[in-house]
């Protein structure tokens, strides 16, 4: 493996490190995207012989590996694919490839890497169609259809299948994008990863975009088994330990080193089975199918320590472990690409020859073609590799480094802990419904509408305005366990003419800073007898020394009764303390009721998380 230049002679990598001046060849770079695409594709396809084949007992052993297992079910012969020419474009490769486009686009930006909400559902409208998308994904895409958007598609008030392996198989570029800076990496990938994910699989998307920042930093002198068990551990560091993510982690890690036997992973995958599976419910947790993100995420740990970096043998694994196979295969095969290089990938497979083109179109729609003379690919990885270059300078830039001499200078690493400047915990630390609890505080939420408590079942939403305040939609916890639908819906026997006015309340047992107050609306319906669950128009105000008084505010967007989930940010012209939130106004529609997630008093910004540089130290 190539060390980069600037690596040094120590086991040391980029976050233990003790300042800036770490450099990346930017020629040398671009070659190892073009690995990281092409060992992608190659451990995506391989993957694919047994995807959904084996979600419970009997497994897939190294045994079955160059077999046709006779099943039942029947299965595929399974064996590397090799012979591709293009590549075809499946779920584990063209997500990231409009993503790329998108952030292309925007390249005149400061930050073209930094997609806000409105890019990414247009991105998703303009060039996703309904096939070849699937579970959380395809939930996102018919939001994004109704007008929904970003981070409310990936929310389980929206998306009840937030909590599936979407997110963890779609954003890992966002970490190659920004090498040897996982916390600009994180930040990224925030929006593009709480598309489709929420609590801790969001974290698991997170995890292995960390591992794609790092991979090209892991220190070059440590043996490769060594080097892939820094990567797991540094990835680690950067999840909530409370996280489900942060426990499948720690259990993967330490089943492996009890195990003196470095290529028994089918004894690790077993106890996987029965820890997050057969016995999911004793041990605190929920299985919800085969391609759930946890225990896909605990396959992708395994197949990465076991696999020691190998590249085959990583596929091997990862091809073997079950449930939902091509995912974390193909996560791993492109980090390993990434370390490799094209050549690198290459020398795996002596004697074949490996294409560099890539068909785009089989399965995403309105991209340029770059190949106009080719009739069957639109692409080549090289081309991708090239575009991906002045992305990765705009984020060198941005975060505080350098560009030039064929080169890139990386900035100063953060010195703050890892998971305490996650992207997800400093969102959280801004909201008052989370930081007051996490305080020792108490939220009370009420609603000048109750519900009438006689009308069951409760279909749509609850009755209990509790859900408005639960910072269900920020919480950065992880932990597992919470399934249904949670907003408040107003209505189901609440008797209110047309466009009464709704008044939700949220109060703190502490002041607090308010620079915005969040509104995070639930569903609208249109349904015999229940059409509403939308606020005509809204005013906010603020608890101040014990009295309500009016804020001028302006909303991030408009309220639109055709558009339902809508995420919006009443800004303060200039941030107050209060003890409490308030919105009111008209309900719409001819039920009169109005819906909400969340109702949330606001932070102003956090200021961007403190670097070291041994230059400037006394």
């Amino acid at each position: 493996m190539r060390a980069f230049v600037g690596m040094g002679t120590t086991a040391v990598g980029l976050l233990a490190s003790a300042g800036a001046g770490q450099t990346i060849d930017r020629a040398d770079y671009a070659d190892r995207l073009r690995g990281l695409w092409l060992g992608q594709c190659i451990a995506n396809w391989t993957g694919l012989r047994t995807e959904g084949y084996r979600t419970a007992p009997p497994f897939l052993t190294d045994a079955d590996w160059g077999t046709t297992p006779a099943g039942p079910p029947p299965g595929q012969f399974i064996d590397f694919v090799l012979t591709q020419d293009p590549w075809l474009a499946d779920d584990d490769t063209d997500i990231e490839y409009v993503y790329q486009h998108l952030i292309t686009l925007r390249l005149a930006q400061p930050e073209p890497a930094l997609l806000s909400p409105a890019e990414i559902a247009a991105g998703w409208l303009a060039h996703m169609n309904r096939s070849w998308i699937w579970v959380s994904n395809g939930r996102a895409y018919d939001l994004m259809q109704r007008g929904v958007r970003p981070p409310m598609t990936g929310q389980a008030g929206a998306n009840e299948l937030a909590w599936m392996i979407d997110a963890q198989l779609t954003t890992e570029l966002f970490g190659a994008l920004a090498p040897g800076m996982p916390e600009e990496a994180l930040r990224l990938a925030d929006l593009p990863i709480r598309t489709t994910a929420t609590g801790y699989a969001a974290h698991a998307a997170q995890y292995y975009v960390v591992l794609y920042s790092l991979a090209p930093v892991a220190p070059a002198t440590l043996p490769p088994r060594e080097r892939a068990l820094w990567l797991a551990r540094q990835a680690l560091r950067w999840i909530p330990a409370s996280s489900k993510t942060a426990d499948i982690a720690r259990f993967v890690i330490d089943d492996y080193l009890a195990n003196p036997d470095v290529n028994d992973w089918e004894s690790t995958r077993d106890k996987i089975y029965q820890r997050y599976q057969a016995n999911a419910g004793a041990n605190g947790f929920v299985y919800r199918g085969w391609f759930e993100s946890s225990v896909n995420f605990a396959s992708g740990v395994m197949a990465l320590l076991y696999g020691g970096l190998d590249y085959r043998r990583t596929v091997q694994i990862g091809t073997l472990s079950g449930w939902d196979s091509d995912n974390a295969t193909a996560t791993l095969g492109g980090m390993i690409g990434l370390m490799l290089g094209t050549q690198g990938v290459r020398d795996q497979f002596p004697g074949v020859t490996l294409s560099d083109r890539f068909n785009i179109l089989r399965t995403r729609v309105n991209l340029p073609d770059y190949l106009p003379a080719d009739p069957q690919a639109e692409d080549t990885f090289t081309l991708m590799a090239a575009r991906a270059l002045p992305i990765i300078d705009a984020t060198v830039v941005k975060a505080g480094g350098t560009v030039g001499g064929g080169q890139w200078v990386l900035p100063a690493p953060v010195v703050s802990r890892r998971d305490l400047i996650n992207p997800m915990r400093r969102e959280a630390e801004r909201t008052a419904n989370w930081s007051v609890r996490a305080q020792g505080g108490t939220v009370t939420a009420w609603a000048s509408v109750s519900p009438s408590v006689s009308v069951p079942p409760w279909t749509f939403g609850v009755s209990n305005p509790a859900v408005m305040a639960n910072a269900f939609e920020c919480d950065p916890s992880g932990a597992d366990g919470q399934d249904a639908k949670r907003y408040f819906f107003s209505t189901q026997g609440s008797g209110q003419p047309a466009g009464a006015t709704h008044t939700l309340q949220v109060t703190y047992s502490r002041p607090v800073e308010v620079a915005a107050v969040r509104f995070v609306e639930g569903d609208h319906l249109s349904l015999p007898g229940i059409t509403g669950g939308w606020f005509q128009s809204a005013t906010v105000q603020l608890l101040v020394g014990g009295q309500w008084v009016a804020a001028a505010a302006t909303p991030s967007e408009a309220l639109d009764p055709a558009v339902p989930f809508q995420w919006i940010e009443f800004v303060l012209a200039t941030p107050m303390v209060a003890e409490g939130v308030r919105i009111a106004g008209p309900a719409g529609g001819a039920d009169s009721f109005v819906t909400c997630a969340e109702l949330d008093a606001i932070a102003a910004p956090m200021p961007p998380p403190v670097r070291f540089d041994a230059r400037r130290a006394p």
